[in-house]
């Protein structure tokens, strides 16, 4: 018998239905009831990685520790588990596929035809095992993108068919996400794109053991019944997963419907101790009803998409909860901030946030919102290109460099304050060539970064080409841009701030990347702190006048 269970999570009728979020919630239920799970994503887009996507193409590439570029699911699985993942859990077609073709060139399938079956699905089944294999899990489980029927899909279907042959049914289980549509001129729920979806699944040599439900109305017992008896699934393995007014419900909701239970018992796994979700709850219960609110500006160019700042809109829900704080974002097109804008776009606003990013369209914008906040004391945040937008705020507004830029921005700046890494100047190819993954940050005494952290070392995620020019570190620090945060091995700068300002912070690094529901990332928990208190001085100045 296998020492590690395997599930696998597959999607039908249509997309974005939240497979993601199924798998991260039943991988929380698991893991309460003392189960050590991971959960990897099987993505069938021929890139090798989502580090070259544009963010309107796949929403945000979330960076692991090890440094792998992956897919915005794999935030979900850490914010869900708290704990990390890796390169091994996020594989793709174009990854398989350069994998084979490269062990074709050293000659190892010794002049074979190398075809998709064995081949292919050979290499599928090492890349799901290896979590299993490697790591000391329990229950490995395995999402796979898109739907069932995808031609792009096939393989990865096609290999779990076979990995669930190999391993016998009590060591995988396949759940299936599918959705049961409200007709509202029939005024009742349709079954049949159900039904075919798992007929299509069907066909593919795999059947599924639990139907997970997405619905707007609740299941009847008839409507289960006959999902059951035309999916061939017993009718304790038919969940429903209604709507939720936020997706850390899901897991309540899920051990409502039994999943778990349905799960242990179908991996001939002890079912005989309760999930403990007492700290969980605890944040539900501060997050549902907070006792103040919070007006936070989200200054970005990506923000028609709402997914391509997942990770950052998650962290300020955990931050929220943290400061019992209900936080609205609005979120602010940097492209279309003028000189003449800005005041009406953000001086309502209790704290902004300029957003990372690539290339030069609304950087221009996205300096006026850092000078704004500024001069007129609102707590700010800068995240990587936020940070280095700060820079230049700083240096073109305070030392009078005029026309200062980064040279992503502007080759022939006289004032690069912000330059390409020397290491990077020779690089050509884009993926994965970054600074990326964790990197250790010193943090200066008496500064708002040490009472953030309570500590003078962090390791910190990064993702990008561009740094902090030290040739205007004395230039910058004599004027009032303090350098609180270095990076030891490379004396890059990692964290500027202002101690002259309330709470002004720049970071070359992705602390969103960290931000989990039971530790929310320190930063974010103060900058919505120093919001909350901008807001009730706010509040103050009103009622005296």
């Amino acid at each position: 018998m296998a020492e590690t269970k395997y599930i696998f999570v597959t999607g039908g009728v249509s997309s974005s239905l939240g497979k993601g979020i199924i798998a991260a919630s039943l991988a929380k239920l698991l893991q309460a009831r003392g189960y050590k799970t991971t959960i990897q994503k099987l993505d069938p887009y021929i890139n090798v990685d989502p580090g070259t996507l544009n963010p309107y193409e796949h929403g945000e590439c979330y960076v692991t520790e090890d440094g792998a570029e992956t897919d915005l699911d794999l935030g979900h699985y850490e914010r869900f588990l708290n704990v990390n993942t890796s390169q091994a859990n996020n594989v793709t077609t174009g990854r398989i596929y350069q994998s084979v073709i490269e062990k074709e060139r050293r000659g190892e399938f010794l002049g074979k035809t190398v075809q998709v079956i064995p081949h292919i699905t050979n290499e599928i089944k090492e890349r799901i095992q290896l979590l299993g294999k490697n790591h000391d899990y329990d229950i490995v489980i395995t999402e796979i993108g898109g739907t069932v029927g995808d031609i792009e899909s096939l393989p990865y279907i096609e290999s779990v068919r076979q990995l669930k042959w190999e391993l016998g049914d009590d060591n995988a289980l396949i759940i299936h996400l599918t959705l049961v549509p409200y007709l509202a001129a029939a005024g009742e729920l349709k079954t049949k794109p159900t039904q075919h979806s798992v007929k299509t699944l069907m066909e593919s040599g795999l059947r599924a053991d639990v139907l997970v439900c997405r619905t707007e109305h609740e299941l009847s017992d008839d409507i289960r019944r006959k999902l059951a008896l035309f999916c061939n699934v017993k009718l304790e393995a038919v969940i429903q997963s209604i709507d939720a007014s936020t997706i850390y419900d899901v897991p309540n909701m899920m051990l409502e419907e039994g999943l778990d239970t349905v799960t242990l018992k179908k991996l001939n796994l002890p079912n005989d101790t309760a999930p403990d979700l007492t700290q969980w709850n605890e944040f539900l219960k501060r997050h549902k009803n907070p006792k103040h609110e919070v007006k936070i500006g989200l200054v970005g160019k990506y923000v028609e998409l709402q997914d391509s700042y997942k990770s950052i809109l998650e962290a300020f829900i955990h931050a929220g909860a943290a400061n019992e704080v209900k936080v609205n974002i609005e979120s602010i097109h940097s492209e279309f901030i003028t000189d003449s804008t800005i005041k009406n776009k953000v001086a309502h606003l209790d704290g902004i946030l300029v957003a990372p990013g690539f290339g030069e369209r609304g950087i221009e914008g996205k300096i006026d919102a850092v000078r704004f906040a500024r001069e007129n004391d609102l707590p700010f945040l800068g995240i990587c290109l936020g940070m280095q937008m700060a820079v230049i705020e700083f240096a073109r507004n305070v030392l009078q460099l005029k026309n200062a830029n980064s040279t992503e921005m502007d080759l022939t700046t006289p004032h690069p304050v912000i330059d390409l890494m020397e290491e990077q100047k020779e690089i050509t190819h884009l993926g994965g060539t970054m600074r990326l993954g964790s990197w250790e940050c010193k943090i200066e005494d008496n500064s708002i970064a040490k009472e953030v952290y309570g500590t003078n070392q962090i390791f910190e995620r990064h993702r990008h080409r561009y740094e902090y020019n030290n040739q205007y570190a004395s230039q910058l620090e004599s004027q009032g841009l303090r350098s609180t945060g270095i990076n030891p091995k490379t004396g890059l700068v990692e964290i500027v701030e202002i101690p002259e300002h309330p709470w002004f912070v720049g970071v070359q690094y992705h602390p969103e990347y960290k931000s989990t529901v039971a530790n929310p990332h320190p930063l974010f928990k103060a900058f919505i702190k120093a919001a909350k208190e901008y807001s009730q001085k706010k509040k103050g100045a009103s009622l005296a006048r």
